[in-house]
């Protein structure tokens, strides 16, 4: 198997040529490895290899529906034992976990033959891909653009072909935002459908779920049969499917009730790009026969900014105290992290009790919306991938906050609330790019990004569509019925096409 082929096959497929003994788990990881190597320099997907790990792996039987394919997990919360989960943090270059991560388990049980860890981040904390401590990543499509983030290395891995499907999660967007920025198909479960064990009970208080990023729907639908289900000790246990998602997926959606707006939930500009992709889709689905009209939760969208806002900010101190309790070392936290401390560590505990109180106001509207309509439609970005840099705070006002934050005075103007207005623009700026993912994680619902569109400077711009709570089924339904209707599988990045070109049917070598 060269390359182009290896390209041409999803997860399930290389799974499936594995079990007949037309190609070898060790080959599979050379063409990974070899494709890693080929793309590092210009993407920057892959921090952390492991290929001694995988080497070992496939030592031992390989057992499982994904056997011998080739995987990659995000250095954040997917704990592998006895290597560092660094959150692309230099404080948690340190920090190595005892036990793996009950999904990280889970894949390990697939049969995936995992190799390396993808770029984040740090902490995970912003929409795009570019920590000082592993430098940026690049999105395939165009290496000026970011991939989107958190779970940005993974994107950019899948859509440079070094793996068909890659790890992720999702707290405010995490896996729709790279997704839609790559090209790609991305899924966040409902709140509770995969286990966050066993270290945490639930990650944000619940508003961030596990999952992947791939190029096939079927890809998807089987590694959520493996990673659904919970562990013991946790908090709840989320009603099971009534079949295997990779059964249920095959089945016909029926004629959907589909509600869609483009209207950004913040009153933030959306791009003439945005509102072409969602008007593409609507068109779509109305040729397959569903019902589309115009159509809103009637849900304060600047409400629910501010809800996820406070979480967002509460989290961060809690979490570097936690990381510093788990071993961090002495490495400074980059400046917007210092910052969210500091700014979070000023709000009060009834005010984020009411925030979070607030989770319930935006879900029974959310229900609401869902007795009428089956779906809801909506821009996955409000923008196209944005070039590097794009949205960072401007050098002077870094420069004023730092040294706020050094002399302890930010803390202290932030007790006496004289920065509410530097707050509430550094969280516009930061959400108006993607001011449509959030509400799915606070309402726990599931919610897909969808590679339907691609921009006149031929970057993609996924659309999300959100379901009911618990209808993961009906998500992956219409997306197998759009993946028919509009293939995306062999849409690739031109760098990667080529990539396939020049193997000209040579064996990779053996990193």
């Amino acid at each position: 198997m060269d390359f182009d082929t290896y390209l041409r096959h999803d997860a399930t497929a290389l799974a499936a040529l594995v079990a007949q003994g037309a190609v070898t788990p060790q080959h599979l990881l050379d063409l990974a490895l070899a494709r890693h190597h080929a793309v590092h320099g210009r993407v920057n997907a892959v921090v952390r290899l492991m290929e001694d790990e995988a080497r070992r792996q496939l030592q031992g039987p390989l057992r499982g529906p994904f056997a011998g394919v080739p995987f990659l997990l995000k250095d954040a919360l997917q704990d592998y034992a006895g290597l560092p989960t660094t959150n692309a943090s230099r404080a948690m270059r340190a920090h190595v976990p005892r036990e793996h991560a009950a999904v990280v388990r889970r894949y390990l049980d697939a049969g995936l033959v995992v190799f390396g860890k993808t770029n984040l981040p740090e902490f995970a904390l912003k929409g795009v891909t570019d920590p000082e401590l592993f430098g940026r990543t690049s999105n395939p499509w165009n290496l000026a653009h970011t991939p989107g983030g958190s779970s940005g290395g993974a994107a950019a891995a899948v859509a440079a072909g070094i793996v068909p499907m890659a790890a992720g999660n999702d707290g405010g967007g995490s896996i729709r935002i790279p997704a839609a920025c790559c090209g790609l198909f991305g899924l966040r479960p409902s709140r509770g459908r995969v286990s966050a064990g066993p270290d945490v009970g639930e990650v944000w208080f619940g508003a961030s779920s596990e999952g992947v990023l791939s190029r096939s729907v079927r890809d998807c639908a089987l590694a959520l049969d493996l990673l659904q289900g919970a562990e013991p000790g946790d908090p709840f246990i989320i009603a099971p499917p009534s079949a295997p998602y990779v059964e249920l997926m095959r089945r016909a959606p029926g004629r959907l009730r589909i509600g869609f707006t483009a209207a950004s939930p913040i009153g933030t500009e959306v791009h003439p790009e945005a509102l072409a992709a969602v008007r593409h889709a609507a068109t779509l689905l109305r040729g397959l026969g569903h019902e589309v009209e115009e159509a809103a939760p009637q849900i304060d969208g600047a409400a629910l900014a501010t809800s996820y806002l406070h979480i967002y900010f509460g989290q961060v101190p809690a979490l570097v105290a936690r990381m510093k309790a788990l071993g961090a070392g002495d490495g400074e936290p980059e400046l917007m992290t210092r910052l969210l401390v500091t700014l979070g560590g000023a709000l009060k505990a009834p005010a984020l009790s009411t925030q979070l109180a607030q989770w319930n106001t935006f879900a029974r509207a959310l229900g609401r919306f869902h007795q009428r309509y089956d779906l809801l439609l909506t821009p996955t970005l409000a923008h196209p991938p944005i070039a590097h840099g794009t949205g960072d705070l401007p050098a002077a006002q870094q420069a004023l906050l730092g040294f706020l934050q050094r002399t302890g005075m930010l803390g202290l103007l932030a007790r006496l609330g004289l920065l509410d207005s530097t707050v509430q623009q550094i969280a516009r700026d930061n959400l108006r790019y993607v001011p449509f993912t959030q509400l799915s994680n606070l309402t726990g619902t599931p919610s897909m990004s969808v590679p339907l569109y691609w921009t006149a400077d031929g970057l993609p711009l996924g659309v999300q569509l959100v379901a009911p709570f618990g209808r993961e089924d009906l998500l992956l339904q219409l997306a197998h019925q759009l993946e028919g209707a509009q293939p995306w599988f062999d849409r690739l990045p031109a760098m990667t096409r080529e990539g396939a070109h020049a193997s000209g049917g040579a064996q990779p070598a053996a990193a």
